[in-house]
């Protein structure tokens, strides 16, 4: 489950043809994504909020803060966004729950930590 988490983050840290490689490998074709202040699916949502988040935080990196707890398709970890090699600004929680196959099929997020 770490290397779905790893995919996951990565799909935020990316742009262009790599988050759209990533997003088609990795999520569901119909994967839903809820957070305060999101609510999409598809690839194309899913893209747009990565892309207003990459906008909102230029140049910021999304790592993992913390273990992965995972059970049966579900997934929590705890993550973090900031400048690279510093200390995160942002904290959030999210849960992934997987498909049959394996790829990131819902995403509830919440935030734990937000700048002022």
């Amino acid at each position: 489950m770490k290397a779905i988490v790893q995919q996951y983050l990565a799909t935020w840290n990316a742009t262009g043809d790599e988050r759209a490689a990533l997003l088609s490998k990795h999520w569901s074709p119909a994967a839903t994504y809820t957070d305060p202040m999101a609510e999409v699916s598809g690839h194309d949502g899913i893209a747009a909020v990565v892309d207003g988040v990459q906008a909102q935080f230029p140049g910021f990196v999304f790592t993992q803060v913390g273990e992965v707890d995972a059970h049966h398709r579900q997934v929590r970890f705890r993550w973090g966004l900031g400048p690279e090699g510093a200390e995160p600004l942002v904290i959030g929680f999210d849960v992934l729950v997987l498909d049959e196959s394996g790829r990131i099929q819902d995403v509830r997020g919440f935030l734990d930590k937000v700048p002022a």
